[in-house]
């Protein structure tokens, strides 16, 4: 069944049982659903069950999810979500993403360039005062301003009362904000990672399909004052695994949903930002697959963007078909005349779906340039589309800190802010490795994607290129830049302006000439998202009012609950069951005659004998998931780790946009079939008895 027919037969036809049977909703830790889970499965969700929960999960700020495992702070999560470290830590000599790594001694775990976990400590409700300082009265403009003034100053706050990481998040598009705290490690060591294409055996073919077949799981440890981390909150390992109907838990952190979204909002989604978003990404695809092939070491630097990129494609091909499903936009209509009628005697329904009908044709008018030049996160290391390398993020942000340190706090641009110093500068001083012939090829394509975008003749253009070609300026640019070099960085941080100035460093200027369109189109973008937040803020006081208050926020990269059950599906009449196992990996493997993607690693074809075949490896289930959840670990009853969530399938792209439990299926790595692996394939026999017995 494709994902447009599974969405319209869900839609259609279960719509009214939605709230009598599905698991729905990724529940913050201070709202969980604990009369559902009370109801239909009997389950009581305790205050001391959801707290040993919370504090047994990590964020990886790289992207992606993890949990203790062991009281000598090991830490598991996905390969995919710890490739971004593996390729950092290899070389041509030493490539760890490819062939995997494991520490056989303490001393050999080797320290991460500049991974930050981040552990869940409180969540604190501070709506009211973040809406106290937004005058009714005030622009989108000004009103952006005084809340990004709010945010800053409880922030700090926090930070200076606790010396926690605190972050104010955004909930209910604008209809609540929480101030989340956090315990910060960045001392992290890898432990051990399995052979690439083991973690992602199938790649592509496979990616978001099942039956999988993947050891998508990587270990990390994390130190403290030079030891190893005491942790009393771990997740104790399930020998026995999760059994099929079984009642299960996620806790990960899910990086975005648009369930709270309005129609006008997912028709510019679906024909506006969408196709954007996927025309680039197959550009860069072909870029990277191209220069890839041209020799194994420009492979490996080029890794992991390229599946970022792959991965990301697949995934916005997923969800626009989901968005061109005529059927979810009845079920999104329905949704709106619903709270309509309950407000019939109330404008201020209609009032608000208008205000954020105007902004979305404010935003049709602003995006192209919103991407090209200011980009999509605001993040020290993330460069907008039309200048897409290491050296311009970090040429960009050298320049804007020596702006923006000498405003008072609560003016600044939100990275830039005093509690999040400390993640900053470990992101700005990384040394990672950052290769010149790739950021060439990066730059120079992203150049000419702005000169096709904007047009040969736009003014900002031409001063971009100065009168050269996009590839004969994207070499003079990195041949001639300073900016990869950590020293160098230093001291412009600490010289401030006046460095920065006198440096004269040619990737710096170009960050100067662009800056000015940059911060524009940024401020302009903003001041669209306050009046968004505004009206989605009185719509969601609306919705509360009919429904009340026992629902799930959209997701926010912020750590929630879901709740499931192992299960398989039918998809073209075909039964597909929730669990596959070692003898089901050879077996592919073999159907392809082990051609890439489906060959095995040389060990896994040596050690076949010694694998019990019949041991599970992935299973399916009908956990509420999303990007972002990767490394999620999932627990049962008793909070017992049982697996480990990789990915989800083709029909759950679906639950960016509406939760869907006929055929859409969150999977995981089976905690069986990774001491399996463990013991009889890499022969680590003390990591698995330390994940077994809880500590070394």
């Amino acid at each position: 069944m494709t994902i447009a027919r599974t969405i319209a037969f869900f839609l259609l036809f279960n719509a009214a049982l939605l709230g009598l049977r599905a698991d729905e909703g990724m529940w913050l830790f201070s709202a969980p659903p604990c009369e559902q889970l009370k109801a239909k499965y009997d389950f009581d969700a305790t205050d001391a069950w959801l707290d040993h929960l919370m504090k047994a999960s990590v964020r990886f700020n790289s992207g992606g999810s993890g949990s203790f495992v062991s009281a000598d702070g090991l830490v598991i999560t996905n390969h995919h979500v710890g490739s971004d470290d593996l390729q950092k830590l290899s070389s041509a000599e030493h490539n760890y993403l490819r062939d995997g790594f494991h520490a056989a001694t303490p001393e050999a775990e080797i320290k991460c360039v500049d991974l930050e976990l981040n552990v869940l400590q409180s969540i604190e409700d501070v709506t009211v005062r973040v809406n106290a300082a937004v005058g009714a009265d005030l622009a989108p403009e000004k009103a952006a301003e005084a809340r990004r003034a709010a945010i800053a100053a409880i922030e700090k706050e926090s930070l200076q009362k606790t010396g926690l990481r605190s972050d104010v998040v955004t909930l209910f598009q604008g209809g609540a904000y929480h101030l989340y705290r956090y315990k910060r490690y960045t001392d992290i060591r890898l432990v051990f990672a399995p052979e690439a294409q083991i973690a992602f055996f199938g790649g592509d073919a496979d990616n978001f399909e099942y039956p999988r077949y993947n050891l998508d799981v990587c270990l990390f440890r994390v130190y403290e004052n030079g030891q190893p981390l005491k942790v009393d909150h771990y997740l104790r390992w399930s020998a026995r695994g999760a059994a099929e109907g079984e009642l299960t838990f996620v806790s990960g952190h899910p990086g975005r949903t648009d369930r709270q979204l309005t129609l006008e909002e997912l028709r510019f989604l679906r024909d506006v930002q969408y196709p954007y978003t996927l025309a680039r990404l197959k550009r860069l695809e072909v870029l990277l697959g191209n220069w890839s092939a041209r020799d194994r070491e420009n492979a490996r630097r080029a890794r992991d963007d390229y599946f970022y990129i792959q991965n990301s494609r697949k995934a916005f091909d997923g969800e626009l078909a989901a968005l061109q499903t005529p059927a979810l936009f009845e079920a999104k209509q329905e949704d709106q005349s619903s709270l309509r009628e309950w407000n019939q005697c109330h404008l201020g329904v209609e009032n608000a779906l208008g205000r954020v009908e105007r902004t979305v044709e404010e935003q049709k008018e602003l995006i192209l340039r919103q991407r090209l030049l200011d980009g999509r996160r605001h993040e020290v290391l993330f460069a907008p589309d039309a200048f897409w390398c290491d050296s311009f993020a970090l040429a960009r942000t050298l320049l804007r800190t020596a702006v923006e340190r000498a405003k008072p706090d609560g003016e600044r641009l939100e990275e830039y802010s005093d509690a999040a110093r400390e993640s900053f500068e470990l992101e700005l001083f990384t040394e990672k490795p950052i290769h010149t012939d790739l950021e060439t090829l990066k730059l120079a394509d992203s150049l000419g994607f702005l000169m096709e975008q904007l047009g040969v003749q736009d003014p900002l253009v031409v001063q971009v290129l100065a009168g050269k070609s996009p590839r004969e300026r994207a070499h003079e640019l990195i041949s001639g830049t300073k900016v990869r070099d950590v020293a160098f960085r230093k001291a412009l941080y600490v010289g401030g302006a006046a460095a920065v100035d006198s440096a004269k460093d040619p990737m710096i200027e170009l960050a100067r000439l662009v800056d000015p369109a940059a911060r524009e189109v940024r401020k302009r973008w903003e001041a669209i998202g306050e009046a968004k937040q505004q009206a989605h803020a009185y719509l969601e006081r609306k919705r509360f009012a009919q429904s009340g208050t026992a629902i799930a926020p959209d997701a926010t990269f912020t750590l929630r609950l879901s709740y499931g059950v192992v299960k398989g599906y039918t998809e073209a009449g075909k039964a597909i069951p929730a669990f596959t196992d070692y003898a089901g990996l050879y077996a592919r493997a073999a159907a392809h005659d082990g051609r890439e993607p489906f060959d095995l690693p040389a060990r896994w074809v040596a050690k076949r004998g010694a694998l019990d075949l019949s041991v599970p490896f992935n299973f399916a289930s009908t956990h509420d998931i999303i990007g972002g959840n990767s490394g999620s670990p999932v627990v049962n009853r008793a909070g017992e780790f049982v697996g480990i969530i990789f990915d989800g399938n083709l029909q759950g792209l679906i639950l960016d946009f509406a939760y869907e439990e006929v055929e859409s299926r969150a999977i995981s790595v089976d905690s069986r079939g990774i001491l399996e692996a463990l013991r009889n394939v890499y022969g680590v026999d003390a990591l698995a008895d330390e994940l077994q017995r809880g500590h070394r």
